[in-house]
């Protein structure tokens, strides 16, 4: 595996080759430049995965080479490396878009968690822009969207998965887009171009579900005026979604797990066997593992559909979503609706920020579609909110910026003592918990003094 190219620019010689033995020493690749401008025309050879710089540079200094950087080539990650009294700075740098700063004197782990963190960090997002790009391009899934640590694993396995032609099953509460997740496994398929069939099993009539499944000749039974192909059939070629796959009644159960074994049905009235070729994939929003141990559902039927799965995550997991989601739900139904886009009064925002959304990205996407609906004046306020979100809720789920600001390190702290707590203990369950490297999460917690023996 080829590591990162990193590229070092550092005017004093001993630090650049103290620097560039750590980087190598660690596996990166490192081209070393002694100025600005020696970087830039080292960059002009070709990409780089990261540019730590020094921001006391002779000539140009490394906010300007980060400026130049960040035009030129902004999928490049920027780490800057500053003294203590230039911090503000730096500061300011990141937010213009630079990665991470260093202040010096750091140590040589501190060096190696920024390089990992940065380079992870962008990974993910070039990860998620990929997907999304096809998405957008194959099938306009584009309300699949989402930067939390829950959603970037749900990306992940779908590029896993999506091009073959394995079983799937989506697991997740009602409104978390199970149904987006299995048209993506879709459009991510080889079986892209041909049909997507979904099935709601707890939509359908318990005497019609055998025929619409397996279709039906003409006269099987009283209405039956023609031949009908089932939903098997006419996912041929393509992918067959069975959302709610759990409301399927015991009977019908043994009849589907032959279907899938043996990729041919037997329509109601018939006796002769037609094969089909479709991809398979199920949802459900219950525990399917607890209706098995309890009997309500096969295990043979169960262990043939879930052979990957795959779970979308609810909303209160992945809350520093919502500003995101907020804003695509907005601009979607605007133009929808051909609406111009209200402006959100800062009371509207904050009982959006606070609300548990129990009907997770499903829930907020109605609730945006009314404000964008009823909002007067170009100013929508909380009076354009159903009742149940108008009254101001705190709980221990409500998102509060502090006007007065906040310490990041206090956060980071908590953050760390509460992963630890949840764990019992449990450094590599905490680490888990905080989809942080081990490494990563040992340095954090050295940082703020909780590396106490478990």
């Amino acid at each position: 595996m080829v590591e990162a190219l990193v590229l070092l620019v550092e005017d004093e010689h001993a630090q650049r080759n103290l620097l560039a033995g750590i980087l190598r020493a660690e596996g990166y690749r490192v081209i070393e430049a002694g100025s600005a401008e020696d970087a830039l025309e080292r960059l002009s050879e070709g990409p780089v995965d990261l540019v730590l710089s020094d921001w006391k540079l002779p000539g140009m200094d490394g906010m300007e080479l980060f400026r130049i950087v960040h035009d030129r080539a902004p999928d490049t990650a920027f780490v800057i490396v500053t003294a203590y009294g230039t911090i503000a700075r730096a500061v300011e740098a990141v937010q213009s878009g630079a990665d991470d700063y260093l202040a010096k004197p750091f140590e040589r782990q501190a060096l190696l968690m920024s390089v990992e963190r940065t380079l992870r960090s962008r990974k993910l997002v070039h990860e998620n822009r990929r997907l999304s790009e096809a998405l957008v391009e194959r099938d306009s899934l584009v309300d699949l969207v989402g930067r939390a640590p829950g959603m970037q694993r749900l990306y992940r396995q779908l590029e896993k998965v999506g091009p073959t032609d394995a079983t799937v099953m989506v697991s997740g509460e009602s409104g978390t887009g199970k149904e987006l997740a299995a048209r993506a496994l879709h459009a991510l398929s080889e079986r892209s171009n041909g049909p997507f069939v979904a099935v709601n099993c707890a939509a359908i009539p318990a005497g019609l579900m055998e025929s619409e499944f397996f279709g039906s000749v003409r006269g099987a039974f009283t209405g039956a005026d023609r031949t009908r192909d089932g939903r098997f059939v006419a996912a041929h070629g393509g992918t067959l979604f069975l959302d709610e796959v759990a409301e399927l009644p015991q009977e019908l159960q043994p009849k589907l797990l032959r279907a899938l074994q043996e990729r041919r049905v037997t329509p109601v009235g018939g006796s002769e066997e037609v094969e089909f070729d479709a991809r398979i994939v199920a949802a459900t929003n219950r525990d399917l593992p607890a209706d098995v141990r309890e009997g309500r559902f096969r295990e043979d039927l169960y262990y043939r559909l879930a052979v990957v799965p795959i779970t979308t995550p609810p909303l209160r997991d992945r809350r520093e979503d919502v500003p995101m989601l907020i804003e695509h739900f907005a601009d979607a139904a605007a133009r929808r609706h051909d609406r111009d886009r209200p402006r959100m009064t800062s009371a509207l925002t904050r009982r959006l920020l606070d609300h548990a959304w129990p009907g997770n990205v499903r829930e907020l996407a109605n609730v945006i579609e009314r404000i964008v609906l009823l909002a007067e004046g170009g100013t929508a306020t909380p009076d354009d909110l159903p009742e149940d979100l108008a009254v101001q809720q705190d709980g221990p789920g409500a998102f509060r910026l502090d006007p007065g600001g906040i310490s990041w390190e206090e956060h980071e702290r908590e953050a760390l003592r509460q992963a630890l707590e949840m764990a019992r203990g449990n450094r590599t369950q905490a680490a888990k918990l905080l989809d942080m490297p081990y490494k990563a999460f040992l340095y954090r917690l050295d940082k703020h003094g909780l590396n106490q023996p478990a």
